[in-house]
């Protein structure tokens, strides 16, 4: 189910730019793979790449773990084209991408390592806010880190709680939290600290400072100072450690080449810390080098470069222009990145996340993680792949509307269903024109009813069908020409899956129809509806709140079981909370006992259902509520069914939470029918349509 899915993704998420994220993505996916035949690798939003390039990140995982994923459908925007359409407010459009990109990913692994992005540049300014919108309507848990570099345990430990806090306050839940670039002496601290701040299920780890990760490599000292690579170049790739300035004479610089990858910075006319650096670096009594910056734009002479030359496994040489000091410093400031060629790095942030990572207990985590509700454009998107998945044929008989022609276009770009528009062709191919739709009339069926082949047969049918309500083959044809009877009847004749109207008719008009002769299903005794509410975090069901005002006790049970099936349909878990004025046995009166009765009559018709009432509506929603009135029930406090007792109060507190939440209301959905037909208001958008279309499709699949 989709309401309660075993988790297939996680999101790596920090506060703050150079907070060492890769050491944790790379670890985490070596991990990974040990435990899932598949792993994916996504990033949301990834920089600006430079000068044509790549991204580094998505590059350097790919690349190491042999990952079977193309480049392009590793990552979803570029920072600019984020800033860009945040600057045009569409920002649901940005989640909407992000979303079907991800999903694109996880259906072909079987995990998904999500890392966020990287706080740099343009647009970084509220980047946090938006890793965890994104995290949250992935539907994935979070492992959040922050770099302990130039911080106090107070502001490190006070950090990581804010994030940690950002995300729970938006029901993402955090796995872990990890305090990383600490200062080795301090592990114990720190994870002591954190333990005493976080909930015990909150896995918390520290992992130090190392500076091996901070120092560059060759490569990337060539790139930043525009280098020239004298000798060495398959050794390009090796990781620079300490800085040995060379200034002194030979035997006394030799006492300086104490530390193994130490890097060798000289002016390029001394041949002979040159040749001294490097015959120390194959002696048995000296470390190894990592390689030899010569400064000034100076090179060796021709006999000391024909010397060079003639050395087997010589370490990398360069030459770089301007003087030691000014190269030095420019070597220091340099921020070193991981990349797919320095496989020194990559195993070092490897082995050290392993070695300080309680690796299994978060692997568990992430295997045992079951997320809880689904966002609302979650919700959509798992509509739409649904209906795509078997395409229905759905009529809309207000084909002349302005709305209804813009909904069209949008369901066939999107290839959802099939769409047959009713109305004079003419008028109907006019308006397409002048609202420049550009709609591929080829993929439509446009039909005036008194036009159709069909509609004597259609006629016939509908007087065999109400002939012993005195309908006579006259009336059948007066009825056969009105579009909402034409587009009932190609339902009943199964020359159409379903049908979506009430954008200009009634609600009246258009059910009517149907409830002649499409008829309720036979274990059906009413027909009701539900509405979808697509709230911030979470998406509820709402019945009824179109078509019954004051519902029986036993038809109260009906639109309850009703609406639970029709969760089920759409992938949600029923929790049902059947609503009064009083919760539990506290109340008396009428409507509590109607409300009372009908609860006893789900739990005996359907005693696999979780149902709960009377319950009062803030403990259906409210864990703290439910659970101080009803201690017992499985329902309160996390209700997602929810049954009115009359029409009345469904429809204004449908329309209340609509209004004041500015929560999507998807629906009316009519359920207990043989055949879907449902029912739009007269003050529809183009999305209600467009939805309701779509739901109409998912229904049409179970016929």
């Amino acid at each position: 189910m989709i309401e309660k899915a075993t988790n297939k993704a996680v999101y790596i998420a920090t506060t703050e730019p150079n907070s060492g994220k890769s050491i944790v993505s790379l670890g985490l996916m070596h991990a990974l793979l040990g435990k899932a035949a598949k792993v994916g690798y996504f990033r949301p939003i990834i920089d600006n790449p430079k000068d044509g390039k790549i991204d580094n990140h998505i590059n350097t995982v790919l690349n190491h773990f042999k990952l079977e994923i193309d480049y392009e459908d590793a990552f979803a925007f570029t920072r600019s084209q984020v800033v860009k359409m945040k600057n045009q407010d569409k920002d649901d459009e940005i989640i909407g991408h992000i979303i079907d990109k991800f999903k694109a990913v996880e259906e072909q692994f079987d995990f998904v390592l999500v890392e966020g992005t990287s706080f740099s540049g343009e647009g970084s300014i509220g980047e946090f806010d938006i890793n965890v919108l994104i995290a949250k309507n992935l539907g994935v848990p979070a492992i959040v880190l922050e770099s302990g570099i130039n911080k106090t345990l107070h502001e490190l430990v006070g950090n990581l709680h804010m994030a940690y806090d950002s995300f729970a306050d938006k029901g993402v839940k955090v796995l872990s939290v990890i305090g990383n670039k600490v200062d080795s002496r301090n592990i114990e601290l720190v994870e002591n600290e954190l333990k005493k701040h976080f909930p015990s299920d909150v896995s918390v780890n520290a992992i130090p400072l190392n500076s091996t990760l901070a120092h560059p490599s060759i490569k990337e000292i060539v790139k930043m100072l525009n280098a020239k690579v004298l000798f060495g170049e398959k050794y390009i790739n090796n990781q620079a450690g300490y800085f040995s300035v060379g200034a002194m004479q030979l035997p006394n610089y030799l006492n300086h080449l104490n530390k193994n990858n130490s890097l060798v910075i000289t002016p390029g006319d001394r041949a002979d810390l040159i040749l001294g650096a490097l015959q120390a670096s194959v002696s048995d009594n000296y470390p190894n080098l990592s390689g030899i910056v010569l400064t000034g734009g100076l090179v060796p002479e021709e006999s000391i470069n024909k010397l060079l030359e003639g050395l087997s496994d010589i370490v990398p040489i360069i030459a770089v222009d301007g003087g030691t000091f000014s190269v030095v410093n420019a070597i220091g400031d340099i921020k070193s990145q991981i990349y797919a060629e320095n496989t020194q790095k990559i195993e070092t942030s490897i082995k050290d996340f392993a070695k300080h990572v309680n690796v299994d207990q978060l692997i568990e985590k992430l295997i045992n993680f079951e997320t809880e509700g689904i966002t609302p454009r979650m919700f959509q998107f798992n509509l739409l792949k649904k209906a795509k998945l078997n395409k229905k044929h759905i009529v809309l008989p207000e084909g002349i509307d302005e709305r209804i022609l813009k909904a069209t276009k949008q369901i066939l770009e999107v290839d959802a269903a099939k769409i047959t528009l009713l109305g004079d062709e003419e008028q109907i191919k006019e308006k397409i024109i002048a609202l420049n739709l550009n709609i591929d009339l080829a993929a439509i069926s446009i039909i005036n009813p008194i036009k159709s082949k069909h509609f004597e047969k259609y006629a016939s049918e509908l007087y065999e069908l109400r002939k012993h309500k005195n309908v006579n083959e006259v009336m059948a044809q007066d009825l056969m020409r009105d579009v909402s009877y034409f587009g009932s009847m190609m339902v009943y004749m199964g020359d159409a899956d379903g049908m979506v109207s009430g954008a200009i008719h009634t609600t009246q008009h258009t059910i009517r129809p149907a409830l002649q002769f499409i008829k309720t299903k036979p274990d059906a005794s009413i027909v009701s509806s539900v509405f979808f509410m697509c709230l911030e975090d979470r998406v509820s069901v709402y019945g009824d709140c179109a078509i019954n005002p004051n519902p029986n006790a036993e038809e109260l049970a009906e639109i309850a079981i009703s609406s639970a099936e029709t969760s089920v349909a759409f992938d949600i878990d029923p929790k049902i909370a059947m609503l009064s004025y009083s919760s539990g046995s506290s109340g008396v009166g009428e409507d509590v006992e109607r409300v009372r009765k009908a609860t006893e009559i789900v739990k005996s018709k359907r005693p696999d259902l979780k149902v709960e009432g009377p319950i009062q509506y803030d403990a259906a929603v409210d864990m703290t509520v439910g659970k101080l009135k009803l201690p017992e029930s499985e329902v309160a406090g996390q209700a997602n069914v929810f049954i009115f007792p009359d029409l009345n109060t469904g429809n204004n507190t449908y329309k209340a939470v609509q209004r004041e939440t500015k929560a999507l209301a998807i629906g009316p959905v009519i359920q207990g029918l043989n055949k879907p037909v449902n029912d739009l208001s007269r003050g529809c958008t183009v999305d209600d349509i467009f939805n309701t279309v779509v739901v109409t499709a998912i229904q049409a699949q179970d016929i």
